[in-house]
């Protein structure tokens, strides 16, 4: 494309071509150029794709933009956060497939957004919060939390106990994300499933950094991943 796509109908398809191959950061970089409230809803749309690597890095490609955007015009970030709650609520009428990673990642990026939204992200996983019944929204909760435990462990750290029931949870995301998510956190005491964690064989798929791993509940435990990527974050 000679100039640069602005519309809605131009930027999907571009937008999909650039973050399915080629290197990540160097796609990040594209997205930046473009004017961010333009890519907020194509990005979004990609939250519910069949491509699984299309829509982590989708989370990725929102994360990026709105912390540029919080910089810019800290309300309109705000807009896009409220909207990604509002999609998690019952009253929506959706599911909300994909808003805790994009609020994790969000939150992980930048500071102030995290000031202003990380306990409400938290609070997705607390029994006397907001609590999320969907299991595959608490997967996208404990990922979430667990990108921003270890950009900003001190936002998650006071939280940390609702994460702790996971680590016995019979779904192996759960138990490897909430694993994940305990590790940067430095806690003196961790539940007695934390030791059934380091030893757990289960396999799963786990994405970071612009890639999707195979790796185990253990190896997340134990923290022999890579942590994400920083390269974008805004403080």
């Amino acid at each position: 494309m000679d100039t640069p796509p602005t519309t809605y109908r131009q930027l999907k398809p571009y937008l999909r071509t650039r973050m399915q191959a080629g290197n990540f950061n160097d796609t990040l970089l594209a997205i930046l150029d473009l004017p961010a409230r333009k890519v907020v809803n194509p990005l979004i749309s990609f939250f519910c794709d069949k491509d699984a690597m299309l829509r982590w890095r989708s989370v990725s490609a929102l994360g990026a933009v709105v912390a540029r955007l919080a910089d810019e015009n800290r309300e309109s970030a705000r807009v896009v956060m409220r909207r990604l709650m509002w999609s998690l609520n019952d009253e929506s009428g959706g599911i909300g497939w994909g808003a805790p990673e994009a609020m994790g990642e969000i939150t992980a990026r930048h500071a102030g957004m995290a000031g202003e939204y990380g306990h409400i992200l938290l609070s997705y996983l607390a029994e006397d919060g907001n609590y999320l019944e969907h299991e595959v929204l608490q997967r996208g909760a404990l990922w979430g939390c667990g990108r921003l435990a270890h950009a900003r462990p001190e936002r998650v750290k006071p939280a940390a106990d609702s994460l702790f029931p996971f680590l016995a949870s019979a779904d192996p995301y759960h138990r490897g994300y909430a694993a994940w998510a305990l590790r940067p956190l430095g806690l003196a005491e961790l539940p007695a499933a934390w030791a059934a964690c380091l030893k757990d064989p289960s396999r799963i798929p786990f994405y970071v950094g612009g890639i999707i791993y195979e790796c185990t509940v253990a190896e997340l435990a134990a923290g022999n991943l890579p942590v994400g990527d920083t390269a974008f974050d805004r403080g």
